[in-house]
């Protein structure tokens, strides 16, 4: 529980950091960066696995470079969703998703090190 509620908090200040360092983002507030951090997980849950077995044979045709684009949507959706959250085009949406996963893997890498299972 501790582990989520922390990848949580880290997801939402990246979100703030991506903001930050690219104009094509922006976030209000820390309380819309959190809400945007969990519109996001559960899109990544719920919509994004739609997504790819629908256009699985373009992802296939592109070699997988297809699945960059369902991020940005993904991404693009959620700020559509929340109003302190806002992505201003798909290319920023594009952007945005690329950082945000890049600063996820390092969350996440940083967190199995953290939380380790004995």
């Amino acid at each position: 529980m501790l582990k989520l509620v922390v990848k949580w908090l880290l997801s939402a200040s990246a979100l703030l950091f991506v903001a930050y360092i690219y104009d094509g983002v922006e976030i209000k507030t820390f309380g819309a960066a959190m809400a945007a951090a969990v519109v996001i997980g559960l899109l990544n849950a719920v919509m994004r696995p739609v997504l790819v077995v629908l256009t699985l044979p373009v992802t296939v045709l592109t070699l997988g470079l297809f699945l960059f684009v369902i991020n940005a949507l993904v991404f693009w959706a959620a700020a559509g969703l929340l109003s302190g959250f806002t992505v201003h085009d798909f290319g920023a949406a594009l952007v945005g998703s690329l950082l945000y996963t890049a600063l996820g893997v390092v969350i996440e890498s940083a967190l199995e090190r953290l939380f380790l299972k004995k």
